[in-house]
């Protein structure tokens, strides 16, 4: 694809909204794979080049969680592995799906993950629990790793949510253990299913690097604002979001 200024335009601006939304309430990549697929990519070079843009800023919360002594290293090094995997048969399986088969598919996935990443009614906080690392523990941060990764790889938006209401759901992690690790095996999968897309000539550097600058800087402009009720800001754009997305995907402009 022939990238033109018109397509810049259309992608950072939103990308920006996508970094701030993530950053007060959850959900930026419900804005993040839409905005390309407005702007007019295929769908494989949509999800190629969101996951150069998603990666940067993936690191910089990684980097702060383990600054902060929230990882558990014994637990993140075998989910690691299993995201490792579950993300390249993602990856791969999604090269290998037809295009169109993708449209159809992404049309029931966003709306269900919408519906996930916004009912805050899923997520549990255990507060005060600490992280054990005891065999359900490790079972179901390396099931989460391999399942939730193979869906980071094929698709991708709200796979921070999915691995958050597993930790604390099924391994009761109270939510800034949960959110530190989800980082960690989120980092694993973006980083995987980027070097495939990118062996097979699917990412967009010069837009996907621009996206990913927009996208930090949508991230620290919303870190520093005080949201009480965030989440009455984050789900009218995500819906106005997938709105236009539906409206361009149906040629209505």
């Amino acid at each position: 694809m022939t990238l033109t200024p018109q397509t810049f335009l259309i992608v950072c601006p939103l990308l920006f909204l996508a970094g701030f939304v993530d950053s007060i309430g959850g959900g930026g990549g419900l804005i993040s794979l839409p905005a390309y697929l407005i702007a007019g990519l295929p769908i494989h070079q949509a999800i190629a080049t969101n996951k150069l843009s998603s990666t940067f800023g993936t690191s910089l919360a990684t980097v702060r969680f383990i600054k902060n002594g929230l990882v558990n290293f014994r637990l993140a090094v075998p989910s690691v592995i299993m995201a490792v995997i579950g993300s390249s048969l993602g990856a791969n399986l999604s090269l290998m799906m037809d295009e169109k088969i993708m449209h159809y598919i992404l049309f029931v996935v966003l709306p269900v993950t919408a519906f996930v990443v916004l009912n805050r009614k899923l997520f549990h906080d255990n507060e005060g629990s600490q992280v054990i690392a005891d065999r359900r523990t490790y079972i179901t941060a390396m099931a989460a790793a391999f399942i939730v990764g193979i869906y980071d790889g094929f698709y991708g938006p709200g796979t921070g949510t999915f691995l958050i209401i597993a930790f604390t759901v099924f391994a009761k992690m109270n939510i800034r253990s949960a959110n530190a690790h989800t980082k960690v095996i989120n980092l694993t999968t973006n980083i995987t299913s980027l070097i495939i897309f990118l062996i097979n000539g699917q990412v967009l550097l010069p837009l996907g690097l621009a996206a990913a600058a927009c996208n930090m800087a949508g991230n620290y402009v919303g870190s520093g604002l005080v949201l009480t009720k965030g989440s009455k800001v984050v789900k009218p754009i995500i819906l106005i979001v997938l709105l236009l997305l539906l409206l361009k995907v149906s040629g209505v402009f």
